[in-house]
């Protein structure tokens, strides 16, 4: 996901500025089934220390250990990991490590693509073998088609028989939290842990800071009057937490314009039809297919009771919608699990 590339990226660059050597770990390829699917990826430092994870931790120290010798030797290097003896995840991991270098101009490129919310494509060239040795290695392409070796072990003019591995990574999920209380804090703060771009809209009379909402990328305040949505179409979430019925209407009737993937609305569920007929009144072209969009009350019946675990529910249902998967205990699924 770009946001654990993010993270991976964020901290080769402190290790580099401290003269660190870093090797960027990819999962390439899967017979069988594993804790993580491939497109997974890690850091690791020569210091031996590393960020993120391509398992459930039991796969890392092998790989660290076995990832020394592109630090020794700059090549980049495939290897396998058998989990079918192990693990009991019954699968065979393919990993591709290589050499990682941050140049200005990459790091240029990424974040503008960052902030302008573009799709990264990513291909890894490897070899499906044990202990493969040689000319592999990552090319990431941006939407303005420029594109970087991601180490400088490969080379694109000698590529010949190797096997790809292509992903196309989306912007950053955007939660935009209309609300300042207690509990958009804290959904704000759980959601961030997902690495989504969280925008958080408070009550203009009484705005806050970015430093009240912990993992927002902004706060602002502002009147459904006013209000101007932009680039909420795709990929966002929105999550309405006034506490006050009024309040939901106003922005509700300003966001019947738009369609963005889920809208949630805290409060009673009596007070959902009666929202919904004043809805019609106010923004008479409302369709049905908007009304689908609309959760209210937000989050899923798991019980929860305090703000935390508020937010847990609303996030849980979030997930559940844009992932398009019917909420149920995982005791019930017969075979794989279908991430």
């Amino acid at each position: 996901m770009l946001h654990e590339l993010k993270e991976i990226i964020q901290k080769a660059i402190i290790n580099q500025n401290k003269g660190i050597k870093n090797v960027l770990v990819t999962v390439v390829d899967l017979d069988g089934s594993s804790y993580r699917k491939p497109g997974v990826r890690m850091l690791i430092s020569n210091n031996n220390s590393y960020i993120g994870a391509v398992s459930g931790g039991c796969v890392e120290k092998e790989i660290i250990r076995r990832a020394q010798s592109v630090f020794t030797d700059n090549k980049a290097k495939v290897i396998t990991y058998d989990g079918r003896y192990r693990l009991g995840c019954e699968g065979i991991l393919y990993i591709l490590i290589e050499p990682f270098i941050i140049t200005d101009s990459f790091l240029h490129s990424f974040l503008f693509a960052l902030e302008n919310r573009e799709t990264v494509n990513i291909n890894s060239y490897f070899k499906k073998q044990d202990e493969a040795i040689g000319n592999y290695g990552s090319i990431i392409t941006f939407k303005n088609t420029e594109q970087f070796t991601l180490s400088n072990s490969l080379s694109i003019e000698t590529l010949n028989n190797e096997t790809v591995f292509t992903q196309n990574l989306k912007p950053l999920f955007k939660l935009l939290i209309i609300g300042g209380e207690h509990d958009a804090v804290k959904l704000c703060k759980i959601a961030s842990n997902l690495g989504w771009e969280i925008d958080v809209i408070t009550a203009a009379k009484d705005s806050k800071l970015k430093s009240d909402f912990p993992g927002a990328s902004a706060v602002y305040g502002e009147t459904p009057e006013t209000i101007q949505f932009n680039n909420i179409e795709e990929d966002t979430a929105i999550v309405l937490m006034n506490h006050s019925y009024v309040q939901d209407l106003k922005y509700l009737v300003q966001l019947s314009k738009h369609t963005p993937k889920y809208i949630g609305i805290l409060g009673a569920p009596n007070r959902r039809e009666k929202l919904f007929n004043a809805l019609f009144d106010f923004a008479p072209e409302t369709t049905e297919e908007f009304l689908d969009i609309v959760y209210t009350p937000a989050g899923l019946h798991i019980g929860a009771k305090t703000p935390e675990e508020i937010a847990i529910s609303i996030i849980a249902e979030i997930l559940s919608v844009i992932r398009k998967k019917e909420s149920f205990s995982l005791r019930e699924l017969q075979g794989k699990i279908d991430n």
